[in-house]
């Protein structure tokens, strides 16, 4: 066996667990843009006061659990985005360049 059959016995595995990484990232933003989109369809339409009692309330029930899921990929945004800002132990945020201000 050559060091090229051992290598790729083990980074086989090593890129299908990456791709798996990465499709769970992509299917985390594209579950949140759908969910945030069909929030925003179920509002307009809830707006629209065409439902009946027991359908608004179906929605609105709906639309509960899509907000806790769009406030949960959030909050998990956020606690990575702490991470990598990161330094030495101790956070440096750093105001984001408007451009209004000068560089």
């Amino acid at each position: 066996m050559t060091q090229r059959d051992t290598l790729g016995n083990v980074t086989a595995p090593f890129h299908a667990a990456l791709g798996t990484i990465l499709t769970k990232r992509q299917k985390k933003a594209a579950d949140f843009e759908t969910a945030l989109a069909e929030l925003e369809a179920l509002v307009e339409k809830m707006e629209q006061g065409d439902l009946t009692l027991d359908e608004s309330l179906k929605q609105f029930e709906r639309g509960v659990q899509l907000t806790r899921s769009c406030q949960q990929a959030l909050q998990e945004a956020e606690q990575k985005v702490q991470i990598l800002l990161e330094k030495g132990g101790q956070q440096t945020l750093e105001p984001l360049e408007s451009d209004d201000q000068p560089s």
